[in-house]
């Protein structure tokens, strides 16, 4: 049986840069890629051979967006590096080297960095890329990290939501702040400053936070995939907040991983949070994820076994299509 979510939601999505006007609709979903876009399912250490070819190969084939990761130490607890290079510096790097594509943080750990840091830097990327930054936000999970930066774990939802505050104030121009992360005023100010006037800040998981003060505060909300009918649940729960915080709707989207198998018609089976399957079955899964109001899937490729080159052509020629891909920007 189908699994559909209410229309319970505000309007329209806001409009706030390119990159997310063009990666998120309201009434359809899209496809980004998780940098690295290569295959280590037996390491926590990419390659990143012809990273950067790869992410001009995903703007050519049509995905809307590339996601990278705030990965600061190698954990082995953890099990992956994400894309080794700090997101910022790789975000400078991607924006010189493309020219269309949404490039995304999924997420910045807010409170392991100062967000005067934050701000610039991804202020300064979304204007490099001409508007095409999306910044996921997060609480952080890996309690190892927190000594070794000399941050309280047990104080990071409160952090988070100090961070959010300064980063938001500073798009003003002149801000006055006055917070836990020190004082700015007299004067100062904070340049560049985001090409429209606003970061798009999505928030990853509960991040520490209640359901309310998400819907209220971030631009869209990243969640874990889930089964479709606990899924379907939480994002009625999420709009309907959302609807009641706010005049303008906002977006879901979430990861999966991916392990794309030669037969199309092959019976979906469980990975690392996503599925081995075929393009038969992976077109049914974004269809539903469609139906229930999710806006946008980041298809993560490290479990691959197929030829990586084969799997994003099979995709561009046989998902893609399918779906609202990059829209006009």
């Amino acid at each position: 049986m189908a699994i559909s979510v209410s229309k319970t939601r505000a309007p329209d999505f806001a409009s706030l840069n390119r990159g997310y006007n063009a990666v998120f609709s309201e009434d359809g979903l899209t496809l980004g890629l998780v940098v690295p876009i290569e295959a280590y399912p037996n390491t926590a250490v990419p390659t990143m051979q012809q990273h950067i070819e790869r992410v001009q190969q995903a703007e050519a084939l049509g995905f809307s967006a590339v996601w990278l990761r705030d990965v600061p130490f190698n954990v082995p607890s953890f099990g992956d590096a994400g894309q080794m290079f700090d997101p910022f510096v790789y975000l400078g790097a991607l924006a010189t080297t493309t020219e269309q594509i949404a490039l995304g943080v999924s997420s910045i750990i807010l409170p392991l960095r100062h967000p005067a840091h934050v701000a610039k830097a991804a202020a300064s990327a979304d204007v490099l890329s001409d508007g095409r930054i999306l910044l996921g936000i997060a609480s952080g999970d890996r309690f190892q990290e927190y000594p070794a930066l000399d941050v309280n774990f047990e104080l990071r939802g409160a952090r988070f939501r100090e961070a959010y505050t300064y980063i938001r104030s500073m798009a003003d121009s002149m801000p006055q702040i006055d917070s836990a992360y020190g004082q700015v005023g007299g004067g100062m100010d904070l340049l560049p400053k985001p090409t429209n006037g606003r970061l798009p800040l999505l928030v990853t998981g509960s991040s520490q936070q209640s359901p309310e003060w998400i819907a209220a505060h971030a631009d869209g909300w990243m969640t874990y995939p889930r089964p479709a009918l606990a899924q379907a649940r939480l994002i009625e729960g999420y709009r309907r907040n959302v609807a009641e915080h706010c005049e303008y709707g906002k977006p879901v989207m979430e990861p999966l991983y991916i392990d794309l198998v030669e037969d199309a018609g092959a019976t979906p089976t469980p990975i690392h949070l996503g599925l081995r399957l075929g393009v038969d079955g992976l077109r049914d899964y974004l269809e539903s994820r469609q139906a229930i109001g999710v806006n946008h899937v980041a298809l993560n490729l490290r479990f691959n076994q197929q030829d990586i080159e084969q799997t994003l052509d099979t995709l561009a020629n046989e998902i893609l299509p399918h779906f609202n891909n990059r829209k006009s920007q």
